[in-house]
């Protein structure tokens, strides 16, 4: 089936293709919020994520947010454990490849 319809000049997607592709789709048509097919983060989580993304030591995001270091230290631990990251790292390319920051700068 796929073969003849991409010799027929049509698009073939695999199924394992076609529902992530049309829920982003139909996000975007209702304007949800969420980041593609990536989990939905709380608007705090989310700001942490880009505040480390783009470099800022624990320190700075807590002073930036006005939180304790132990605050921000468990919302990492928190964004890491629900994005099954391991390192700071890791969440600066997940950041990246889900479009929370344009490059780390």
């Amino acid at each position: 089936m796929a073969i003849r319809a991409v010799a027929k000049g049509h698009i073939f997607l695999s199924p394992t293709i076609t529902k992530p592709v049309v829920e982003v789709f139909v996000r975007s048509l209702t304007g949800d919020a969420l980041q593609g097919p990536f989990p939905q983060l709380s608007p705090r989580q989310h700001e942490i994520l880009q505040l480390i993304a783009r470099g800022n030591s624990t320190r700075e995001i807590a002073q930036h947010l006005g939180l304790s270091v132990k605050t921000v230290e468990t919302h990492r631990a928190q964004l890491m454990r629900r994005l099954d990251i391991r390192e700071v790292a890791g969440l600066v390319r997940y950041a990246i490849r889900a479009g929370i920051i344009t490059s780390a700068k």
